[in-house]
C-alpha cells in the first residue's frame, strides 16, 4: 500500500479483532455484537479500533467498511475522543485510496481536521492530512504541500512529511525544493529506506529540467 495508515498510527492498540487469528466467523460475531450494542462506546472504540488494524493489515476494504461503520457510531457517542477520529480518519483514507473514491479522501479530510482541533501539534494526522490531497485523483499538489510544510513548521525533524515532500516537488517538476527537502531528510536520517527511491526520482526531475 502506498500510504501505510499504521506508520506513526496515534490509535491505541487493542485486543480483539486485531488478533491475527480469528476467523472470519469470529469477527462476523463481534460485529454482530457491537450492533447489538450500539451504545456501549468502549465496545465501539476498541473493537472499531482492533478491526480497522487487521482490515488494514489484511487489506480487506469490506472490513475496512465495517471498522468505518462502527468507528463512525463511537464517534457519534463521543466527537471528542482523539483516537476514535484518528482510526476513522484512516478507515475513510484507506477505502479512498482502495476505490479511488473521491468523496472517502473528503470524509478523511473532514475527521482529520476535527483531529487536529484536539491535538493540533499532532505531526502524523496532519501529514495524513496532507496525504489524501497527494492521493486523491487528481491530485492537488499545492493544498499537499500547504498541509506538509505546516508539518515541517511545527516539527522540522518529522521524516515521514519531508518524505512526501518530496514526492509533491518531484510531480511539481520543482527540482531544487526537492533536492533541498531531500537532502534535509537525509541530514536528518542519512538511512532513512526511501532514500534510495527519492534519490532516483529528484536526479530524473533535475535531469528534466536540464
Amino acid at each position: 500500500m502506498l500510504r501505510p495508515v499504521a506508520e506513526g498510527s496515534t490509535a491505541q492498540s487493542t485486543p480483539g479483532a486485531a488478533d491475527q487469528n480469528l476467523s472470519p466467523e469470529e469477527i462476523k460475531a463481534k460485529i454482530a455484537e457491537a450492533d447489538a450494542n450500539s451504545g456501549d462506546f468502549s465496545f465501539q472504540k476498541n473493537l472499531g479500533l482492533g478491526l480497522y488494524r487487521y482490515a488494514a493489515m489484511k487489506q480487506d476494504d469490506m472490513l475496512l467498511e465495517e471498522a468505518r461503520r462502527i468507528l463512525d457510531r463511537a464517534r457519534s457517542i463521543n466527537a471528542s475522543d482523539f483516537d476514535v477520529l484518528v482510526g476513522l480518519g484512516n478507515a475513510q483514507f484507506d477505502i479512498g485510496f482502495y476505490r479511488k473514491d473521491a468523496a472517502s479522501f473528503q470524509a478523511a479530510r473532514d475527521t482529520y481536521s476535527k483531529a487536529l482541533t484536539i491535538r493540533p501539534d499532532d505531526a502524523d494526522v496532519q501529514t495524513d492530512l496532507g496525504l489524501t490531497y497527494f492521493l486523491q485523483d487528481p491530485p492537488a499538489y499545492d493544498k499537499a504541500e500547504q498541509e506538509l510544510k505546516k508539518v515541517g513548521n511545527k516539527n522540522p525533524r518529522h521524516e515521514r512529511s519531508l518524505q512526501f515532500l518530496v514526492q509533491v516537488y518531484t510531480r511539481q517538476n520543482r527540482p531544487s525544493d526537492a533536492r533541498s527537502t531531500l537532502e534535509k531528510l537525509k541530514s536528518l536520517n542519512p538511512a532513512h529506506p526511501a532514500i534510495a527511491e527519492l534519490s532516483t526520482m529528484v536526479a530524473a526531475v533535475e535531469k528534466g529540467a536540464g
